[in-house]
C-alpha cells in the first residue's frame, strides 16, 4: 500500500499526522488519495481489517471492513502548508476537540521562510482581514478595516542569504511601524477598504528569514497574509507574494518555467509545528518537523 502519511500519535480516539505540503484536506473527485480525509478512512478501514485478521472468531462474527469509519478533521490546513493535523475517530471527540478549537485554546506553532531580512527580533503583526473584493480569485482575502480582528506574533529564527538563479528580482511591500499605528487607528473609523498599502520596496533576492509564528487568531490564510502586509511575504506563496496570476496559473496548469523559478520552491514554505491544548484534564502536545525540503532551504533544523 502506498504511504498515506506520517504518524505522529494514534490512540483510541485521535489519529494525528504531519500533512504532506500540497495534499488537500478535504474530499476531492479524485479518490481517497488525493486528499488528507479520504487517506484517513483508507487507514482506518486497513486498520479495522488488520485487527479483524488478528481475531481467532468465526469469520461469521467479523467486523466488515465496509463498516465505513468516519474520521473528522479538527483542524484544517491549506493544501500547500504541512505539518499537524488531528483527526478524531469518531463524532463524539470530533465535538469535545471543536469546543476547544473554538474557545481559542489551542495553541498553534508555525515556522515559515520569508522572503528578505526582517528586521525587528520579535514582534505582533495586529490587522483586521476579511474578503478581497477586487480580486479576481473568490478565496482571496486582504487586510481591511472592516474585517476581523486578526492578531500573529512572531519571532526571527534566522536570517540568511541563498544565491539562486532568478530572472527577476520580486517586489513587496516594506514593513513599517507608523503602518501598524494607523492601522490600529483606523480600526475605530468608518468605512471599508484595504488599510496600510505601502509603495513598493526591493528585498534582495538573496535574502530570506526564518520565522517562528504563533497566531493567536484563526482567521483564513491569516499568517500568509499579516506576513505579506509586514512585507515579508512567504517564499512560494502564488496568491499572495506579490502576482496572484501565479495562483490562476497554478490553478490552470500554465505555470512557466520562469514562473516556477521565481517562486523558488515548489510549495509555499509554511509548516503548522506544533499543537498544544489541554484535553480531558491532561495536557496534549503534537509536534512535527518540517519535511525535508524545507528545512534543507533554510540550511538548519526548524523546531
Amino acid at each position: 500500500m502506498e504511504k498515506l502519511f506520517d504518524i505522529i500519535f494514534e490512540d483510541d480516539d485521535l489519529l494525528v499526522v504531519n500533512k504532506p505540503a500540497g495534499l488537500v484536506c478535504h474530499p476531492t473527485k479524485n479518490g481517497e488519495m488525493s486528499s488528507l480525509i479520504g487517506r484517513a478512512r483508507l487507514h482506518l478501514n486497513f486498520s479495522l481489517s488488520a485487527a479483524n485478521a488478528v481475531e481467532v472468531v468465526p469469520s461469521s462474527v467479523l467486523r466488515p471492513p465496509s463498516s465505513n469509519p468516519q474520521p473528522h478533521l479538527v483542524n484544517r490546513l491549506d493544501r500547500e502548508t504541512s505539518g499537524v493535523v488531528i483527526i478524531a475517530k469518531n463524532a463524539v471527540v470530533a465535538g469535545e476537540l471543536g469546543k476547544i478549537l473554538e474557545s481559542r485554546a489551542f495553541q498553534k506553532e508555525y515556522v515559515a521562510i520569508v522572503h528578505g531580512h526582517v528586521v525587528a527580533e520579535q514582534g505582533i503583526i495586529e490587522a483586521p482581514l476579511g474578503q478581497d473584493e477586487s480580486s479576481i480569485v473568490a478565496i482571496k482575502d486582504r487586510v481591511r478595516t472592516d474585517g476581523a480582528p486578526s492578531q500573529t506574533d512572531y519571532w526571527v529564527e534566522k536570517r540568511f542569504t541563498r544565491e539562486l538563479p532568478r530572472p527577476t528580482s520580486i517586489r513587496h511591500p516594506p514593513s513599517s511601524a507608523s503602518n501598524f499605528i494607523s492601522l490600529s487607528a483606523a480600526n475605530g473609523g468608518e468605512g471599508r477598504g484595504e488599510v496600510g498599502n505601502p509603495s513598493s520596496a526591493l528585498h534582495p533576492p538573496s535574502a530570506f528569514t526564518l520565522l517562528r509564528l504563533k497566531p493567536l487568531t484563526g482567521r483564513k490564510h491569516q499568517i500568509r497574509i499579516h506576513l505579506a502586509h509586514l512585507g515579508h511575504p512567504i517564499v512560494g506563496d502564488k496568491l499572495y507574494g506579490g502576482d496572484e496570476d501565479l495562483y490562476l496559473a497554478l490553478v490552470q496548469d500554465r505555470l512557466t518555467g520562469e514562473q516556477r523559478a521565481r517562486l523558488i520552491l515548489e510549495n509555499h514554505a509554511l509548516h503548522a509545528g506544533a499543537v498544544r491544548f489541554t484535553w480531558r484534564d491532561q495536557p496534549r502536545a503534537f509536534t512535527c518537523a518540517p519535511e525535508p525540503w524545507f528545512t534543507d532551504f533554510a540550511g538548519a533544523f526548524c523546531r
